[in-house]
C-alpha cells in the first residue's frame, strides 16, 4: 500500500495549549533548478564523499503533464541524472509554481532523500528555499520545494562580471549567517555552489537544496562545517574575481592557472577589496596565505559570520548622475519659432513677411474697444472691493495681511526612530516564539519573528490564548512623536493593524493598553506602510496580527514579522 508522509506534523493536546509545528514555509518557488552534475566542481566536495555506483540507474519514466498526488502537474524537466529527475511544476490546488525532485522508491538514496527533506522542512528559516512536501507514493519518492521566478542565480550574476565590494560583502554576510543557523540545527548543505544561491529583487540571498541536493547525489562528509565554510569561501572568491578558485573550470567560470596554486583574490584582479580578499582565503583554509597575514582560518560558518561582522561595514557605491544634455538655444521672432542660423539640420533663414497694414479707421475702433473694456474692468473691480470691505467691517475682521514668517519651514521628512527593545504581544500570558521577538526589530529583513504552524483555522487555530491574536511590541525608550510606520511582513496575506499605547503607559500588556490606532485592521501584503496626518505621541507601538495566511498546505497557517520601523 502506498505510504504518504508530509514534511511537517502538528502536535496539540486537549487542553487547548499552543500548537507546536514543523517549520515548513509557504512557497513562492525556486527560480531555476540546479542542472549541473557535481563533477563540474570537484573542489566543491573537497571534504565530501560522492557515491557514483547508482549513476547508471534509470530515471522514472515521467513526462510533461504528469500529475503527482493529483495535485502537482509536471511542466519542464530541468535535471535528469543519477536515477532522479528535477522538474518545474504547478501546484494546481494553490495555483502556483513549485519545484519537484522525483526518484524511484527503491532507489538506494530514496530513504536518505526523504530524511533530508523532512529535516530541512523543520528549519523554517526564510533565508532558505523551503521544502513544502516530502512524499512516498505510487512507487515514487518526490520532494516539493519553493520556486522563485523573480530571483536570479548567482551563476547568472557572475556571468556579467565580478561583484562590487558592497555586493560581495552582502553575499558572504548573508550566506554565512544562514549556514551558521542551519548548522546549529544539525543541517549541512554540502552542495553550496553558485547554482544553489539565489538573489531576490530586493537584494536578499536565499539558499536552495539544503541537505536535499547532497542527498540526491549521495554526497556525505566527515567534516560538514568545514566543507560548507570552504564552499562559502569559494563563492566569495568567485564574486571578487569572476574566477573559480581551483584549476578546474566550473559553473561558467574559468579556473586558476595550472601549477600556481591558490592565490589571493587581490592578486588575481586589481582593485579587489583587501579585507574581503583575506576573508576568502581564511574561509578556503589556505594556511600559508593566512599565516602570512597573521589571520586564523575560518573552519565553520559561525566563525566566518563572526569574522564578517568584525569587519568595517562596506557601504554601497555612491550613485552616478549623468549631466543633462545641452539644449540648443532657440530664437523667437514675432511668435514664430526659428532655429539659430547655421545649426545642424537647418536651412537658410526664411524672411518673415511684415504684418499687414491697418487703416486709420481700424486703429481708432480698436482703441475705443480697448478703452471700454478697461473702464468696465475697473468699475467691476471697485464694486467687488467695496463689497468685500463692507463685509469685513460688519464682522469686525481685521483685513490687514500678514506676511508668513521665514521660519515657517515645511516639516522634515520622517526618519526611523531608534527602537530600544522588542517583545512578543502576550495578552493571555502565553507566548509563541518569544526568543525570536528581537528579530522583528534588528535592522535585518533577512531575520524574522515567525509563528508556529496552526491547523484548521487562520485565527491562530481558534485557540483561547490567541483570542486577541499575537504580534510584536516595540519600545522606543521614551515618548516620541510618531509620524508613520513601515512594517515588513514575513508573508503576505496576514490580517494586521498597528496600535500605539497612551503617552503615560509604562508596561502595556493587554489590547486595551493600546488605544491609539495608527492603521486600520485589514489584510496586508508583504509590506504595511502608513504615514500619519498628525503625529501621535507614544513610547510603545504594537504590530498586532489576528489572522494568518496559508503555509502552502491544505489546512495549515503561519505568519510573522520580518522588520518594524517606526518613523518620527
Amino acid at each position: 500500500m502506498a505510504e504518504r508522509s508530509t514534511a511537517a506534523v502538528d502536535v496539540a493536546d486537549n487542553s487547548g495549549e499552543e500548537l507546536l509545528a514543523a517549520k515548513a514555509d509557504e512557497a513562492t518557488a525556486d527560480g531555476t533548478a540546479e542542472a549541473q552534475d557535481s563533477t563540474d566542481a570537484k573542489s566543491q566536495d573537497t571534504d565530501g564523499k560522492i557515491s557514483r555506483s547508482e549513476s547508471s540507474l534509470p530515471t522514472p519514466d515521467l513526462h510533461s503533464g504528469h500529475k503527482l498526488a493529483r495535485r502537482y502537474r509536471l511542466e519542464e524537466c530541468v535535471t535528469r541524472l543519477d536515477g532522479f529527475s528535477s522538474w518545474r511544476a504547478v501546484d494546481e490546488k494553490l495555483r502556483r509554481a513549485v519545484g519537484v525532485h522525483v526518484l524511484p522508491a527503491d532507489h538506494p538514496r530514496a530513504r536518505s532523500v526523504l530524511a533530508a527533506a523532512r529535516s530541512a522542512a523543520l528549519l523554517g528559516d526564510p533565508r532558505f528555499v523551503q521544502v513544502l512536501d516530502a512524499v512516498e507514493e505510487d512507487d515514487l519518492v518526490y520532494v516539493v520545494h519553493e520556486w522563485l521566478p523573480d530571483a536570479t542565480e548567482l551563476t547568472s550574476l557572475l556571468a556579467a562580471g565580478p561583484m562590487e565590494a558592497h555586493d560581495a560583502y552582502q553575499l558572504v554576510s548573508q550566506i554565512s549567517q544562514a549556514m551558521a543557523a542551519a548548522h546549529r540545527e544539525g543541517l549541512a548543505h554540502l552542495r553550496l555552489t553558485p547554482g544553489a544561491v539565489l538573489r531576490s529583487s530586493t537584494g536578499q540571498y536565499r539558499i536552495r537544496g539544503l541537505a536535499v541536493n547532497a542527498a540526491l547525489r549521495g554526497i556525505t562528509s566527515d567534516g560538514p562545517q568545514r566543507a560548507d565554510t570552504e564552499a562559502i569561501g569559494a563563492l566569495l572568491y568567485a564574486a571578487l574575481t569572476q574566477r573559480w578558485p581551483y584549476e578546474t573550470d566550473a559553473y561558467g567560470l574559468s579556473g586558476l592557472p595550472k601549477g600556481v596554486g591558490l592565490i589571493a583574490p587581490d592578486q588575481v584582479r586589481a582593485g579587489v577589496h583587501r579585507g574581503l580578499s583575506e576573508l576568502a582565503m581564511r574561509a578556503l583554509v589556505n594556511d600559508g596565505a593566512t599565516a602570512s597575514r597573521q589571520e586564523q582560518p575560518c573552519t565553520t560558518p559561525d566563525e566566518l559570520a563572526k569574522a564578517v561582522s568584525a569587519m568595517p561595514r562596506i557601504r554601497p557605491p555612491e550613485p552616478v548622475f549623468t549631466a543633462p544634455p545641452e539644449y540648443q538655444r532657440t530664437t523667437y521672432q514675432q511668435g514664430t519659432y526659428r532655429r539659430p542660423p547655421g545649426s545642424p539640420g537647418t536651412a537658410a533663414p526664411v524672411p518673415v513677411p511684415p504684418p499687414p497694414l491697418q487703416s486709420r479707421t481700424g486703429k481708432a475702433l480698436k482703441w475705443a474697444v480697448s478703452a471700454l473694456l478697461i473702464a468696465a474692468l475697473g468699475l467691476g473691480s471697485w464694486q467687488l472691493a467695496e463689497k468685500f470691505l463692507d463685509q469685513n467691517n460688519d464682522s469686525g475682521t481685521d483685513t490687514t495681511q500678514t506676511t508668513p514668517s521665514p521660519d515657517n519651514k515645511p516639516p522634515a521628512p520622517a526618519k526611523p526612530l531608534r527602537i530600544d527593545s522588542a517583545s512578543e504581544f502576550m495578552p493571555s500570558g502565553s507566548g509563541i516564539n518569544q526568543k525570536d521577538a528581537h528579530k522583528a526589530a534588528d535592522g535585518d529583513t533577512g531575520t524574522a519573528w515567525i509563528t508556529h504552524r496552526y491547523v484548521g483555522y487562520a485565527n491562530f487555530g481558534n485557540l483561547a490564548p490567541r483570542r486577541d491574536g499575537s504580534g510584536i511590541v516595540v519600545d522606543l525608550g521614551s515618548v516620541q512623536n510618531i509620524r508613520g510606520v513601515k512594517i515588513e511582513m514575513f508573508r503576505g496575506g496576514q490580517k494586521a493593524e498597528v496600535l500605539a499605547a497612551a503617552p503615560n503607559a509604562t508596561a502595556p500588556s493587554s489590547l486595551t493598553d493600546f488605544p491609539q490606532r495608527l492603521t486600520k485592521l485589514e489584510s496586508v501584503g508583504s509590506e504595511l506602510k502608513q504615514t500619519l496626518d498628525q503625529p501621535v505621541r507614544s513610547r510603545f507601538v504594537l504590530v498586532r496580527i489576528t489572522e494568518l495566511p496559508s503555509d502552502g498546505t491544505s489546512d495549515g497557517y503561519r505568519g510573522g514579522i520580518s522588520e518594524i520601523s517606526v518613523l518620527g
